[in-house]
């Protein structure tokens, strides 16, 4: 995983900022939360923490919600998403482990 992804990955950004960044509520962002379309880590004292993908996805979730779309439709989009995002994944560190293991193949050939 690149840098820049694990930074937008770092749950940073308190409930306040997030409110600023998205204008939606309080109240909004702990419906969506408790519906399972955006899964904030967690500080100390329980203390929410969002990432810079968490904000994505709550614009995202608004978007939809602006369009027509109820709660349940985006939440099974965003499962279809994160379903072909892990096929996707799991397709790249195939093809990478068959890389790797011709460049071991190649490696043992020359040292024989």
């Amino acid at each position: 995983m690149a840098s820049s992804e694990l930074q937008r990955n770092r749950a940073v950004l308190p409930m306040s900022s997030v409110r600023e960044l998205t204008l939606l509520s309080d109240r909004q962002i702990r419906y969506y939360e408790e519906h399972g379309l955006v899964k904030p880590k967690r500080g100390k004292g329980g203390q929410r923490r969002f990432s810079l993908n968490d904000v994505d996805r709550l614009l995202e979730i608004k978007d939809h919600l602006d369009a027509g779309d109820s709660t349940a439709d985006i939440r099974e989009l965003l499962l279809k998403q994160q379903r072909r995002q892990q096929r996707a994944e799991g397709a790249s560190e195939s093809s990478l482990r068959r890389s790797l293991q011709d460049e071991f193949a190649q490696i043992a050939r020359f040292n024989k």
